[in-house]
Order: structure tokens, then C-alpha cells, then sequence
């Protein structure tokens, strides 16, 4: 179970990730709509809530339109809204995008900072305000010493993210500041705000640290709805094949040879495992290849070469046919972070 889990995160590499820390009186609100895959953010004093996405859009205000509005088309029922969950000092919640979410010093109130795409902070009626707020390095708000500091970040790429990562978590997942190591979030307010050469590379690994932390302690939890990825590892069959494919992962594995190892039949194992896993064992291996060639792509010095062999491609071109068509870039548009397919 250990090492399944060890796989999956080690999958966690920000690539220009955003971290920041805001400094808030209320009443506050900050509505997140930046599209990112994956978002953390904890209290280091204050207290707030989280609003999932499903929650109320800001209000814009009166209409100034001329002319009466046209009647509402017929909609149908609306959909349940998902409950806010409160934030203590300590902390921590993890949201999987690209749904909106909100952070608030109240349910009722409505944000009155968006966070857009690129990194922009604006007002409602979108009118920018990043120098306006700023307080300093990666810090913002209007009051250096107000009550509220809240601490966020996000991955900016789904690149940066296992994709079996993102399929096994649910749209929020809060811990307690007792049921994970808050003690992390000292280091995390202290690199925030740190301006020194090669920052944004020590602040990426911040954020892969403290979402490691943060699933580490949940995944632990007795009532966490483990993945089938992580239960498969503890079936007699499966579990063999599986630990096969993530020690050996360029090795020219076939259904049969899996099964020979497995001591079962071909037929037997293939069942199996895609009744656990959800695919077959070579669409789970070309998967896992490709995760992790994007993870060695991403190494000083790595060539396309080397990393093809590694993970069982005959050489560059075909993992690039393969890393294109999983991916929907190519390795080299990935390592200059275009965006991938989520």
C-alpha cells in the first residue's frame, strides 16, 4: 500500500506553481476561478469558511441595461448546493479544480476579489487590482494588520499532476490542524514571502510538500474512500501484477507474461484487473509510462532518448506518437509548459 501511494505522489511536481498569502479583515470574501487542477489553502490565524464549487456567483450589483429584462427560460430543478465547511488556525483544504471555489470570513458574504487566470486579481466588474492590494512579496490585502492571514496555492498545469491523483480525490477534502502536520505551514509562510534567486523552484517544491503532507494524512484516515488503484494492491493477483508494472515499467510486459508471474491464466488476470483497476493491464501500463516520462522530462539534462528507453519506448519518436496522443502536446511543447490535455 505504502509504495502504490509513494507512486501516485511522487506524480506531485509544480512547474511554476502559485503560492500566496493574503491578509484580510472581514468581512472578506475571494472567489478562485482560475481554472487550475488542483488548489491548497489553509489559516494560519482568522477564521473562515470554504464554499465548494455549486456556491452563489459575486454580485455584480444593479443592472444598468435599458430596457426590461426578458423573461427567465424555463431551467430545470437546481442542483444541491455542497455545504460550506469552516476553517480553524491549522487547517487545510484541498480543492480539485477547474471548478470555482470561494474562501470567506462568512457563508453569506459575497466575494469581492476574483482570482483569474494568470495569476490576476480583480474586482467584480473586473477591474484590476493587484498593485492596489499588494503588501509585499506574494502578499496582498489591505491591511498589514488585519485579523485574517489565509495561505494558498495551486498547481498551474495538470501536467504537474498524476491524472490517477486527480481521479482518486473528492472535489474538497478538509483536514483538521490534529490530523495532519500544520506545523509545515510555518515554512510555507516564511518561503511565500521570500524574494532570493531561484525562489519560484524552492517555493514549487513548498507546494508539492505540503499537498504530499496534507494526502499522506488522509489517505490514512479509516474512513477515506481509498482508490481502486490503492485497495488492488492487496489482491493475491492483481497486487503481483501491479507491482510488477510499477518496478519494471520498461520492460516489454504482455498480458501473458503478467499472468505467468501471477499464476493465473491470461484470461484471469485480465478480468481481474480491470475489474479493480477500471482498464486493462496494458492500457494501465501505457498510462503509467507516460506519467512517468513526463516526471523524467522534467529532469536537468534528461534527453527524449533516455527517457524513451527508461519507460520501454524503442526511442524518441515513439514515445513522442505516445507521450502526443495521452498528453495532447508533445514532450518538448510539455517542457515548455503548454498546457496539457486534463
Amino acid at each position: 500500500m505504502a509504495e502504490a501511494l509513494a507512486e501516485v505522489l511522487s506524480g506531485a511536481r509544480a512547474c511554476g506553481g502559485l503560492l500566496h498569502r493574503a491578509v484580510l479583515a472581514p468581512p472578506w470574501g475571494v472567489r478562485v476561478q482560475d481554472g487550475a487542477p488542483l488548489a491548497v489553502a489553509s489559516l494560519v490565524r482568522g477564521e473562515g469558511w470554504v464554499l465548494p464549487s455549486g456556491t452563489p456567483e459575486p454580485d455584480p450589483g444593479p443592472s444598468t441595461s435599458p430596457g426590461p429584462a426578458p423573461a427567465p427560460a424555463p431551467e430545470p430543478g437546481p442542483a444541491p448546493v455542497p455545504e460550506p465547511i469552516p476553517l480553524a488556525p491549522g487547517d487545510v483544504a484541498v480543492l480539485r479544480g477547474p471548478a470555482p471555489y470561494v474562501l470567506a470570513d462568512d457563508p453569506a458574504t459575497r466575494p469581492d476579489l476574483l482570482i483569474q487566470p494568470g495569476d490576476c486579481c480583480t474586482t467584480v466588474d473586473g477591474v484590476d487590482l493587484c498593485e492596489e492590494i499588494a503588501l509585499g512579496v506574494r502578499t496582498y490585502g489591505r491591511d498589514p494588520e488585519a485579523p485574517t492571514v489565509l495561505l494558498s496555492g495551486g498547481y498551474q498545469l495538470h501536467g504537474d499532476l498524476s491524472g490517477r491523483l486527480l481521479d482518486a480525490l473528492p472535489p474538497v477534502l478538509v483536514l483538521r490542524d490534529t490530523e495532519w502536520d500544520a506545523g509545515l505551514l510555518a515554512l510555507v509562510e516564511q518561503e511565500i514571502v521570500r524574494d532570493a534567486p531561484g525562489q519560484q523552484m524552492v517555493l514549487d517544491r513548498v507546494l508539492d510538500l505540503l499537498l504530499v503532507s496534507v494526502l499522506r494524512a488522509w489517505f490514512a484516515r479509516p474512513e477515506a474512500d481509498a482508490p481502486a488503484w490503492y485497495r488492488a494492491q492487496s489482491d493475491p493477483v492483481v497486487g503481483v501484477a501491479l507491482r510488477l508494472l510499477r518496478e519494471q515499467p520498461g520492460h516489454g510486459w504482455t498480458v501473458a507474461s503478467l499472468a505467468a508471474q501471477a499464476g493465473v491464466s491470461r484470461a484471469s488476470l485480465a478480468r481481474r484487473f480491470t475489474e479493480l483497476l477500471g482498464e486493462p493491464p496494458m492500457s494501465y501500463l501505457a498510462r503509467r509510462r507516460i506519467d512517468l516520462a513526463a516526471r523524467l522530462l522534467r529532469e536537468p539534462g534528461a534527453t527524449l532518448g533516455a527517457v524513451a528507453r527508461r519507460v520501454g519506448y524503442a526511442d524518441g519518436f515513439a514515445l513522442s506518437a505516445a507521450f502526443k496522443r495521452v498528453r495532447g502536446v508533445s514532450p518538448a511543447e510539455y517542457r515548455a509548459g503548454r498546457p496539457v490535455r486534463a
